[in-house]
């Protein structure tokens, strides 16, 4: 018998890690958090996994991705890596900087 494992987010080409640098819940890092979340359940449903890391608690985190200012999203998988400074609240700004595409309209 063969053991079966599930397929690692790593494995699939299709899934997208995303870690959103913030500092403490000001009312910046909450507006991206909740315009990051709307612009994934639009266009990553279910293929995305979000990685919050509060430089207030972690701050030799920043050096591992160079963050500058936050919030800054960093787009980890799929490759190449991106970043995104801001509230992530420009829609058009944040897919064009991901390298998504909005779903046609039907």
């Amino acid at each position: 018998m063969t053991k079966q494992r599930s397929q690692e987010p790593e494995e699939n080409p299709d899934f997208w890690q995303l870690r959103l640098y913030v500092a403490g819940q000001t009312p910046k890092s909450l507006a991206a958090f909740a315009n990051l979340k709307k612009i994934c359940e639009e266009h990553l449903s279910g293929k995305y996994r979000i990685e919050i890391i509060d430089l207030l608690k972690n701050p030799t985190l920043a050096a591992g991705d160079q963050i500058l200012a936050i919030p800054t999203l960093v787009r980890k998988l799929p490759e190449p890596v991106r970043k995104i400074i801001g509230d992530l609240s420009n829609t058009e700004r944040v897919l064009v900087g991901l390298d998504l595409r909005p779903l046609p309209e039907v």
